[in-house]
């Protein structure tokens, strides 16, 4: 075994090292799974992979950057090209800047700010003569995010509107995406949307990016929409190179269109995938974790997984109520401080 993997357990040893194939990581919180991956992309480059071909996507910025510091650090002189770290959004970027004008958008197309937006959307309640006390335009991006984060085109969200507000909603969704395209502008909802239109309307364009990577890595695939699913399951189509990383308990963002049951149904999008569960938990004491595991446990529709503690505590659970956040926010600070201070644990430990 090569002496970086010393580093790992067990289990992340296993998912850092199975480079092929469709692969899904269940890590709960606080098991290494940052690490992990990027301990496999270093795995894939020490094999032969070219490091542009990897694709690692993550959901912000400061994730990305962590990933190629953390890939940097491992490789050193021997990661001599980058893979490609992204966000969702800056994969779409990348990919329209190259093929937008199969769409019929000009190249250097305009994304739009969040003020922008609202004069825009603004300015279409105004063409189907809604006033702001009906509908204001804040609202009303909320209901065209929510729609593109479905994939769903003015067309089809109008034909499928469930009441008033929606009907009113779909009519003038369609006239902002009118004021969009005549202006050579797109939203952020669109770089997604127009990213899987490419793939699904211009085989060649798909071909194009298939090539370009051939090893794809997704990040929080718990948090993961339709239109991302989509997009990743075109790119890796040809392959199966998929390797996600997630943990359906930690799924809090249905709210603004994640799908829990991409993961949950992860071996049935890809037959044959290898499941790797990390449990050893390095962040939360084992009485925190039994407390944890009993109460998700009640959760049926989910992936079998229980948290093991890497440490004990003699510390009991307490449950505290409070009023507000804010009530909350300071209580955690005292007792942070109350321990640094006088019973000298270290802040690291917190």
């Amino acid at each position: 075994m090569a002496r970086h993997l010393e580093q790992l357990n067990l289990a992340q040893r296993e998912a850092a090292t199975t480079l092929n194939g469709p692969v899904l990581v269940l890590a709960g919180a606080g098991t290494g799974k940052t690490r992990v991956i990027t301990y496999r992309m270093a795995e894939l480059i020490r094999s032969g992979t070219d490091a542009p071909r990897i694709l690692s996507v993550t959901f912000t910025n400061k994730a990305a950057k962590e990933m190629l510091e953390r890939t940097k650090a491992l490789l050193g002189a021997g990661l001599r090209r980058r893979p490609y770290i992204s966000t969702f959004h800056s994969l779409c970027v990348d990919v329209l800047r190259q093929d937008i004008t199969h769409l019929d958008y000009p190249e250097k197309f305009v994304i739009l700010d969040r003020g922008d937006q609202e004069s825009i959307a603004r300015k279409a309640l105004r063409e189907i003569r809604v006033t702001e006390k009906q509908m204001r335009p804040g609202d009303l991006l909320s209901i065209i995010s929510r729609w593109k984060s479905a994939g769903l085109a003015p067309d089809r969200a109008a034909a499928m509107a469930e009441d008033d507000r929606e009907f009113l909603a779909g009519a003038a969704y369609r006239k902002y995406q009118q004021q969009l395209k005549a202006s050579g502008s797109v939203d952020f909802d669109d770089l997604l949307l127009l990213t899987e239109r490419l793939f699904e309307r211009f085989p060649e364009v798909l071909a194009k990016h298939q090539q370009r990577f051939s090893h794809v890595q997704i990040d929080e695939y718990q948090d993961t929409n339709g239109l991302q699913f989509r997009i990743v399951e075109a790119l890796v189509r040809e392959h199966h190179n998929l390797c996600v990383v997630g943990d359906d308990d930690q799924s809090i963002y249905g709210w603004r269109g994640a799908e829990v049951k991409h993961i949950l149904s992860f071996g049935q999008h890809f037959p044959g995938a290898k499941i790797v569960r990390l449990e050893e938990n390095y962040r939360c004491t084992d009485r925190i974790l039994d407390v944890a595991n009993r109460l998700v446990a009640h959760n049926r529709d989910r992936h079998k997984k229980v948290l093991r503690a890497n440490k004990p505590s003699p510390a009991d659970v307490r449950f505290l109520k409070f009023e507000d956040e804010q009530l909350e926010a300071e209580k955690v600070v005292a007792e942070i401080a109350f321990y640094h201070k006088m019973k000298f644990v270290p802040l690291r430990d917190f």
